[in-house]
């Protein structure tokens, strides 16, 4: 039979190898969730999107169904980026920045799901890893801001994820705003943008709206820059997907803030802004296989 041949054994191991080579990466954001079938070399073979449940227990379930109707075949690994604090020695979530969700043990839950190993990381961090390693020329010291629901960063030190700002959260950062102290994510994320404009950044196409928002953007991130000094910055999410609109605006705005001690690098868009985070998931699955050779 064909199958004895050695033409036949050499395409059947092939195809073997094939079928043990398909990555399972899951982007869970606080409103979608996106799950992408990778191949060995980055390739996004098959993709599918769906609304993130309130209730974590519903999410499992839909997540479920969903991985289902992506293969039949088996995955060798699993990474998930969850919006959130990751407590990285369990595979846990402590807290989510969109959703109702606390201590959730997802890596577990994934486990027994996909029935292989799963890694988990902050979604902002996977997306700063796949986006620095994409620059060409490649720069040392990189900030990637997603600007989406809310507001996340990683910071990327010679194509490694930092350690010590693994957990950063700028989103975060507190800022004076008539008469108060309120988080950069209240007035500068895709969320506030909608609140206040009542409408999506891709609906808006008037250049003194982005003006007004390019300068809720510099405030934080001129912040950034004066304590981390990057070499570039790059911004993601869904805000970043149209940076062509106000890319020119929001580097004009910065360059009114520079010193000797602060010079503001360029601020560029983002290669892949609305599938950073699994591209970074396979590049987290190529450090973690490698590690395991």
């Amino acid at each position: 039979m064909f199958h004895n041949h050695p033409l036949g054994i050499l395409a059947h191991n092939i195809f073997i190898d094939i079928l043990i080579h398909m990555y399972l990466t899951i982007d869970i954001g606080g409103t979608k969730t996106l799950l992408g079938k990778m191949t060995k070399d980055g390739s996004i073979e098959k993709s599918i999107k769906f609304p993130t449940p309130t209730e974590y227990d519903e999410f499992i379930k839909q997540l479920e169904d969903n991985i289902a109707t992506l293969t039949t075949d088996k995955w060798e690994i699993v990474c998930v980026a969850a919006p959130g604090k990751i407590d990285r020695s369990t595979g846990s979530v402590i807290a989510f920045g969109n959703l109702d969700w606390k201590n959730v043990p997802i890596a577990q839950d994934l486990e027994k799901i996909a029935k292989t190993k799963a890694i988990i990381e902050n979604d902002a961090k996977l997306a700063a890893l796949s986006e620095a390693r994409a620059l060409n020329p490649p720069r040392a010291k990189v900030v990637y801001l997603t600007v989406s629901t809310g507001i996340g960063s990683g910071t990327v030190i010679n194509n490694v994820l930092d350690p010590d700002l693994i957990d950063a959260e700028v989103g975060h950062m507190l800022f004076e705003r008539d008469g108060e102290l309120v988080k950069w994510q209240s007035f500068a994320s895709g969320k506030a943008i909608v609140k206040r404009f009542g409408k999506l950044a891709s609906e808006i196409d008037d250049p003194k709206i982005w003006q007004i928002i390019s300068r809720d953007l510099a405030i934080g991130i001129i912040d950034i820059v004066a304590n981390i000094q990057p070499d570039i910055i790059i911004i993601g999410g869904g805000v970043g997907s149209h940076f062509h609109k106000y890319g020119d605006i929001l580097n004009t705005e910065l360059k009114q803030y520079e010193s000797p001690m602060v010079p503001i690098p360029a601020v560029v868009g983002a290669k892949h802004p609305e599938e950073a985070v699994i591209h970074g998931c396979y590049q987290l699955i190529l450090d973690h296989l490698q590690k395991s050779d």
